[in-house]
């Protein structure tokens, strides 16, 4: 109830004219909010909606499954094998795969303890990939732990070299993920879009890519839009959330995500966009209802 009250005093001060920032553009997702609630929402067909199942998992993953075929959308992110005859059945798309137990956020490419068992697990689960129709699969630098970049560059690309002639023959993109060391994950690697870049340039493959997380981006260096339009052929994948916070897209955030969407838009992207924020309402029906609000919200 109260972050309904929130929106409510917003619009009303947007109205006012006391709210400029975004206030044309939001007024229509705002505004109809409360019929969004009881339909399915008609989609402009431009971006490929999904959600990061995580953010959700207070709920089975059939709930999940089943509300996201009432919002519209029909894709969700960060499932792994054991999970993809759940969706298939509701005839959802694992629009970012996940091995699962098997990658760490913090034990990744940059260090050779563990490529061993990294590239078990990627030549293991890129076949079922195949074998499922999916295409993208999530990978991780990895900490520094005193680590240097060149060291780093170094172990990340000697490990992916030994799993991307399998993937670049079965169509497979792997991509890691641009993470925020500044609040969420301290001293992880990849916490930069340059340095994904620069790995990408060293890897040498259309099978590599980056996951650009718009949220983690903006914490560790902002200029959101100006760096998808630079690097736009580098990134195969986003997420999404507010900040600060990491919660729904509202009017308490920094980011004007229809600019954000516009920009992604305009580079040519056609893969996915995933909504990775954590919902703040008290009750299921709330949480989902942000989720619905966030997708119609990045819908340009």
């Amino acid at each position: 109830m109260p972050a309904k009250q929130n929106r409510r005093a917003a619009l009303k001060n947007m109205l006012a004219g006391t709210a400029a920032f975004g206030a044309s553009s939001m007024l229509p997702a705002l505004a109809s909010e409360s019929s969004e609630n009881s339909s399915t929402l008609k989609f402009k067909g431009n971006i490929n909606h999904s959600v990061c199942q995580w953010c959700y998992n207070f709920i089975p993953l059939e709930e999940l499954c089943l509300a996201v075929k009432k919002i519209g959308f029909n894709a969700i992110d960060l499932l792994g094998p054991k999970d993809w005859p759940t969706i298939q059945k509701h005839g959802i798309f694992s629009s970012m795969c996940y091995i699962d137990g098997k990658v760490s956020l913090t034990n990744g490419f940059n260090n050779k303890e563990y490529h061993e068992q990294l590239i078990k697990s990627y030549t293991e689960v890129i076949p079922l990939m195949v074998k499922a129709g999916y295409k993208n699969v999530i990978c991780f630098s990895g900490s520094r732990n005193g680590m240097d970049d060149e060291t780093g560059f170094k172990n990340c690309v000697e490990g992916l070299q030994k799993i991307l002639p399998l993937a670049e023959k079965n169509g497979i993109t792997i991509q890691m993920e641009l993470l925020n060391s500044k609040v969420d994950h301290k001293d992880y690697m990849c916490d930069r879009t340059p340095w994904g870049v620069e790995l990408c340039k060293r890897v040498g493959s259309e099978n590599f890519k980056l996951l650009y997380d718009i949220y983690h981006m903006q914490i560790d260096e902002g200029d959101v839009i100006r760096t998808i339009r630079n690097n736009h052929q580098y990134i195969g994948h986003y997420h999404t959330a507010g900040v600060p916070g990491r919660h729904e897209l509202d009017e308490k955030q920094e980011l004007y995500y229809p600019a954000v969407m516009q920009a992604i838009l305009d580079t040519g992207f056609k893969d996915y966009v995933a909504q990775e924020f954590i919902p703040t309402g008290q009750e299921t029906k709330d949480k989902i209802a942000a989720l619905k609000h966030a997708v119609k919200v990045c819908d340009i």
